[in-house]
């Protein structure tokens, strides 16, 4: 176990986190209503072309669709899933009472000894993971830093056994992206872009996967050639993940990836506080202040 009584736990809390999820989208109404619904999210702005959607008044989600938006193949580098971290184990056994009594289809469940976890797909195959982390006192740590992660059974009778029936009405406020789970197609080129250029710690493996961090979370953004090994870029137009944000609390960790970027000369735009640029895999990534 490593001591973080005295230092801050919570995933956007950490020098690095993610932000933010872009997804391109065929059927943008139903979309909307899939993420309104079953998720439990509110509109925060409409334009023309998308709609981008939170949680008490937080962004956390866009939706945009346009007349070239394709469907991606299944094996297409992009997203794996969206992870939305509710604050508590009482919020998720809300959430899965809610999905139980709306019949809302789950694709799995699983306990990680870090988190309990909860997966699903919106109507048009973008994953989803809703999910509760144990307290940081219930981690356990290796001695070169790395974080010991399983999959195991979630018990989801229990968990919905001991829910408040109380009428959900939507997420909590404290509800965030937790984490992002990509499909790469090459996980050495992964850990070069996110540990040796972003800066992010790899926090542990598994067959075909890797998982990065910042302040020792047990991962901000997850990559996997589960389906997607040495799969071709992503396309333009290509439904799914358009993008997604990095944003540093930590100045100077967001300084150093900039400056990778710039020696490895990786092409970056600049708006205001945000570089934006296109990820090995064809994949838009936004790193802000």
């Amino acid at each position: 176990m490593t001591d973080t009584t005295s230092q801050p736990s919570h995933a956007v809390n950490m020098p690095a986190f993610v932000d933010h999820s872009h997804l391109t989208v065929v059927d943008l109404p139903m979309l909307s209503a899939f993420y309104q619904q079953a998720m439990g999210l509110t509109v925060i702005e409409k334009s023309a072309s998308g709609e981008t959607l939170g949680v008490a008044g937080r962004p956390l989600l866009t939706l945009t669709t346009g007349s070239n938006a394709a469907r991606a193949p299944r094996n297409a580098p992009g997203l794996f899933h969206t992870a939305f971290l509710v604050p508590n184990r009482k919020e998720l056994g809300r959430w899965l009472a809610h999905a139980a009594q709306n019949n809302v289809p789950l694709t799995g469940a699983s306990d990680h000894l870090v988190s309990e976890a909860i997966y699903l797909d919106d109507p048009e195959g973008n994953g989803i993971e809703i999910y509760r982390d144990r307290d940081r006192a219930e981690w356990s740590y290796g001695p070169e830093g790395t974080v010991k992660m399983a999959t195991h059974r979630l018990d989801l009778q229990a968990l919905y056994d001991e829910a408040p029936k109380d009428g959900w009405t939507g997420q909590e406020n404290g509800t965030v992206i937790g984490h992002i789970h990509l499909q790469v197609s090459n996980i050495p080129e992964a850990n070069a872009f996110f540990h040796d250029v972003l800066g992010l710690d790899i926090m542990t493996t598994y067959p075909g996967a890797s998982f990065f961090a910042t302040g020792k979370y047990h991962h901000h953004v997850a990559a996997n050639v589960w389906n997607s090994s040495g799969q071709p870029k992503r396309q333009a137009g290509m439904t799914g993940l358009a993008d997604y944000t990095i944003r540093f609390n930590d100045p100077a960790k967001l300084d150093g990836a900039l400056k990778k970027l710039d020696d490895m000369a990786i092409a970056t735009t600049r708006s205001g506080d945000t570089v934006s640029l296109v990820d090995p895999w064809g994949i838009g990534l936004n790193l802000s202040a």
